[in-house]
């Protein structure tokens, strides 16, 4: 029987500590920071990515875990929470490359094409995240990665209006459009494994003949489980085997005699 090798889901989407522990983490982290600001009447926006001068660059690792206010904070900790919550579920093996070098690369492009000021918050890593989510999903053909790219489009969708300067100059656009673009990036060269079809049973294909199948031989006309005629033995006869006695004669002497 002829099938295609399956894809073993539990492998390849397997729930793990990992997906829940990550995204509380980085949600803790930022709350932990914006609550001390707050706490301390402290102000550490002079420490988010300033273009194009060497203090700045400390902003491309930084930034993401300092917000402005309450409901800039607000609006960032639950799309950061779920998209870093599916990027480990469906692509566990790529998912520390995406957040780490997401945070880097879209900071980068931030400090090269940003306005004078400074850039911060997590909303440039989830862009990232919406980003390559979406165009990994569509790229890999497989079922339920487009289908989480179309709930992606579906929840975050409106967010691709902000990555242009018109709509909002209030926020970051730049660090929206880098990381739009790295996610983008991200997708086109990170490798994912190879998805099969399922199983394709033999009377799942067009040419089946279930006249030829051997279980499909054991209904009737009227779909009624039948036992198939055992098959005849025939028996074989066995020639009989001729023995031969060979008899060996020995003339009697007058030692033979005497031994008797």
């Amino acid at each position: 029987m002829r099938y295609f090798k399956p894809m073993n889901d539990q492998h390849h989407f397997k729930f793990t500590p990992s997906v829940w522990i990550v995204p509380v983490f980085l949600v803790l982290v930022i709350w932990s920071v914006f609550l001390a600001e707050d706490r301390f009447n402290l102000d550490w926006t002079k420490h988010g990515i300033y273009p194009r001068t060497w203090q700045g660059l400390q902003g491309v690792l930084l930034s993401p875990f300092l917000h402005g206010d309450l409901n800039h904070i607000a609006n960032n900790t639950f799309p950061l929470f779920i998209l870093t919550a599916a990027l480990i579920y469906f692509y566990r093996d790529i998912s520390l490359k995406v957040l780490v070098y997401g945070i880097v690369f879209s900071g980068l492009i931030t400090w090269v094409i940003g306005r004078e000021a400074y850039h911060i918050g997590a909303s440039g890593l989830i862009y990232v995240l919406v980003s390559f989510i979406f165009f990994k999903g569509m790229m890999t053909q497989y079922y339920r990665l487009m289908a989480l790219s179309l709930t992606v489009v579906m929840l975050y969708g409106g967010m691709i209006w902000y990555v242009f300067p018109e709509v909002d100059r209030q926020i970051s656009w730049e660090g929206h459009l880098a990381g739009f673009l790295t996610g983008f990036v991200f997708a086109a060269i990170f490798k994912t494994p190879d998805y099969k079809k399922a199983i394709q049973y033999e009377w799942e294909k067009p040419d089946f003949n279930p006249e030829d199948d051997m279980f499909m031989k054991h209904f009737d006309e009227n779909g009624n489980f039948v036992n198939t005629p055992e098959p005849e033995e025939i028996e074989e006869e066995i020639p009989p085997t001729t023995v031969n006695y060979v008899y060996i004669y020995k003339a009697v002497t007058d030692d033979n005699k005497s031994a008797e």
